[in-house]
């Protein structure tokens, strides 16, 4: 899957704060991602940001 600085993910597992969605503010060796629910933001190696994600909510530009 492609992703881009701006989509909206859904990840396997919700955060404390009981939000499922992430925006992603930053792309490369690592993902930038920010908590829709409380905007926490955390940085994750890519590889990991690929397994937690399961599908993109919102591309940037729909």
């Amino acid at each position: 899957m492609e992703y881009n600085v701006g989509d909206i993910v859904r990840t396997k597992k919700q955060h404390p704060c009981g939000s499922k969605l992430w925006e992603i503010t930053r792309v490369g060796v690592d993902f930038k991602l920010k908590c829709l629910g409380c905007e926490h933001v955390v940085v994750l190696e890519r590889e990991k940001a690929k397994k937690i994600i399961t599908k993109i909510e919102k591309k940037v530009g729909e």
